[in-house]
């Protein structure tokens, strides 16, 4: 058999991102239906990437073959009494919350899209928001990949490549499984206030992200203000004034003028956490599809110059940038996470369709930026190079070295990797 017949599985084109934005250049993507069809997918290919949810902006899981776990048998296995969760690679963040939560469980938190898969985002360091809430990979207590060879390994938090593995860019295998930390089921209240005056921010950032378990700040830089927060908190502990902002009276798109049908209940109408964390209902189509992304992530303490560099970027990308979002992220101890070894605020820019438009401002935003240690979001846009990047992970030399251990023949390697890695030798 050669690796281009598969075993007759499910074949199809690669398409596109879910932007659009990247058509994949793989010879072909299947659908394995079984683990054991995944691994002889992975053991023939020469190189093989999998592909989720495709909210990736990038050729990041780009390959020679591609698969997907849409069609692998869903594994849903609570422990109540060690209070975590074991699911599917193939498994999206949306379908996870709702059978949790029809249990009596929940995560600590989500992301603003409930639509990705559980494995892509892990892989990429993916978050959602909040002071004390770490990103989703960091609730990760145990994975299985398929190496090279199609043989499954397991490996969990204590083990000594643990940290290097979560955050794992899939370059050292096809995760299969993974067990999520969970907790009793609660209620979150979505309050949404507009008109936060920048003075507040420069002189009370720690006060605003920490009014409530998750807080998100919208902005388009033209102005020091913030167009819109947003704060998630759980129970009775919503703040009652937002230092100087006016509460919302209607439902609100981040993105000011869209149509604000697919965001989910605000109004500090009490619900359940799946329906309130997210910023997109999963059944409709987030944010505005036909758009690009870049998020830095930038170490909290160095959070104010990053705002003002924005600001006074703004001309260079004025009618390409729909909307920024900033939020903060917890440290975490994984080695290629956003936020490792320290608490971070995110600068999250949702841009309009126009990839040669977008790169072209991107070098002058990283050369305000990554000096200040901001790193960028693995799965968006971004024009740093390896050298760039570097200095920014303490601990990628021993990534790179985990990766050649696990992987010797290079299979799940690429060209995005080795563009922004600089290679497993570098």
């Amino acid at each position: 058999m050669t690796w281009s017949e598969v075993n007759g599985m499910e074949r199809s084109a690669a398409g596109t991102t879910w932007a659009g934005n990247h058509a994949y250049a793989a010879r072909a993507l299947v659908r394995p239906a079984s683990v054991d069809e995944l691994a002889d997918a992975v053991a023939t290919a020469p190189r093989v990437r999998a592909l989720g949810s495709r909210h990736s902006f990038t050729d990041l899981a780009d390959s020679a073959l591609l698969v997907s776990l849409e069609h692998l048998p869903r594994v849903f296995e609570l422990d109540t009494e060690a209070r975590t969760v074991t699911v599917d690679g193939g498994s999206r963040y949306g379908d996870v919350a709702t059978r949790l939560h029809e249990r009596g469980w929940a995560l600590a938190n989500l992301a603003s899209l409930p639509h990705i898969s559980v494995a892509g985002a892990v892989a990429t360091g993916t978050h959602g928001s909040g002071d004390g809430n770490r990103s989703l990979a960091a609730v990760v207590t145990r994975l299985s990949l398929l190496d090279g060879a199609g043989l499954e390994r397991t490996i969990s938090r204590g083990d000594a490549d643990f940290d290097g593995t979560v955050v794992g860019l899939g370059a050292l295998g096809i995760v299969t499984r993974l067990t999520l930390e969970v907790e009793p089921t609660y209620d979150v209240r979505q309050d949404v206030w507009t008109d936060l005056p920048g003075d507040a921010v420069e002189e009370r950032l720690d006060e605003i992200t920490g009014s409530g378990h998750s807080v998100s700040l919208f902005t388009d830089f033209s102005s020091r203000d913030f167009a819109q927060a947003w704060v998630k908190s759980r129970a009775d502990d919503a703040p009652t004034e937002l230092f100087g902002a006016r509460r919302a009276t209607r439902q609100l798109h981040p993105d000011i003028g869209a149509v604000a049908e697919g965001v989910t209940q605000q109004g500090g109408i009490p619900g359940p956490w799946l329906d309130r964390l997210p910023h997109f209902r999963l059944e409709f189509t987030p944010s505005h599809g036909a758009e690009l992304q870049s998020e830095y992530l930038v170490p909290r303490p160095r959070a104010l110059e990053a705002l003002a560099a924005m600001r006074g970027l703004r001309p260079r990308f004025a009618g390409l940038l729909r909307v920024a979002e900033v939020r903060t992220v917890a440290a975490d101890g994984l080695w290629l996470s956003g936020a490792y070894g320290t608490d971070v605020v995110g600068i999250h820019l949702t841009w309009v369709l126009d990839e040669p438009a977008v790169y072209a401002v991107l070098p002058d935003l990283e050369a305000a930026l990554l000096p200040l240690g901001a790193r960028p979001h693995w799965g968006k846009c971004f024009a740093a190079t390896a050298a760039q990047i570097a200095p920014l992970y303490p601990r990628l030399d021993d990534f790179r070295a985990l990766r050649a251990r696990v992987d010797p023949d290079d299979t799940f390697g690429n060209a995005w990797l080795d563009r922004v890695l600089g290679g497993r030798s570098a």
